[in-house]
């Protein structure tokens, strides 16, 4: 299947620290695009890849899982590995997740992580559902564009497969059970108004992880897909920050990049 126009996978070549942003579930690239372009403009390397199933159509979806999807953002991460200096791991909603499974298998090799709106849990009396409603429905309701900035729309299907949500399910419990093997510096930014991941998913993903470096930012402005929604510009400048303190040669390369 063709990729939609505006999911494709991004890449930036740029300086000796590196970045990987992971998207969301049923999302694409699209939603972290202009995050990418922002860190890449300052002269870091930049890797944002498709997630398998993800971007075309749900019914391509429907045939992976969550060991798809984090195998290829770790042959990201890999790949970033043996081309840079540092590398820092971020990501949105399920990409979140992903990131800090990284950095809880990748240890020392990776410098920070960035996550925003992170989600720990399928919630809801539909989990409990899942196991057995996925052989009887296919798919459910969309959760693509919570987003409250008028005319912003997020890439993304408008019906999840309930295979891949019940996949999805059991990758929280796995993450859930690493988060203490994350040790790196953390930023983790949120919405309190977060129509699809609520703020519980953040308070338990700080609780469990063993990181001492930890800075929370609230979102007040956002919805779940903060990357496309008013507190964009936020999240891209702290972002570049936070990765500007634990890399200090990203302000010299940034300057490079602008001159």
């Amino acid at each position: 299947m063709p990729v939609l126009p505006g999911a494709e996978p991004y890449r930036h070549q740029g300086g000796e620290i590196g970045v990987l942003l992971c998207h969301g579930f049923t999302g694409s690239p699209q939603s972290l695009r202009p995050w990418a372009e922002h860190l890449a403009e300052r002269g870091l390397t930049v890797s944002l890849p498709l997630l398998p199933g993800h971007g075309t159509r749900w019914e391509d979806m429907q045939l992976t899982g969550w060991q798809d999807w984090y195998g290829e953002v770790d042959r990201e991460l890999r790949a970033l590995l043996r081309s840079c200096a540092q590398v820092f791991v971020a990501g949105l909603s399920m990409g979140g997740a992903l990131a800090l499974r990284l950095a809880a298998k990748h240890g020392d090799a990776v410098s920070g992580v960035i996550v925003v709106n992170p989600a720990n849990k399928v919630h809801g009396l539909s989990a409990y559902a899942l196991p057995v409603a996925r052989h009887l429905v296919r798919t459910t309701k969309g959760i693509a564009s919570d987003i409250a900035k008028p005319g912003s729309v997020e890439l993304g299907y408008d019906r999840v497969p309930l295979h891949a949500a019940h996949s999805l399910r059991n990758f929280f419990r796995v993450v859930d059970g690493e988060l203490p093997q994350v040790t790196q510096p953390l930023l983790l930014l949120h919405s309190p108004q977060d129509h699809v991941v609520p703020p519980a998913d953040s308070a338990r993903i700080l609780s469990r992880v063993s990181s001492t470096d930890v800075r929370e930012i609230l979102l007040e402005q956002s919805y779940h897909v903060a990357t496309l929604d008013h507190d964009a510009d936020r999240i891209f400048e702290e972002s570049h920050a936070f990765i500007g303190r634990l890399a200090p040669s990203v302000g010299k390369e940034g300057t490079a990049a602008g001159g």
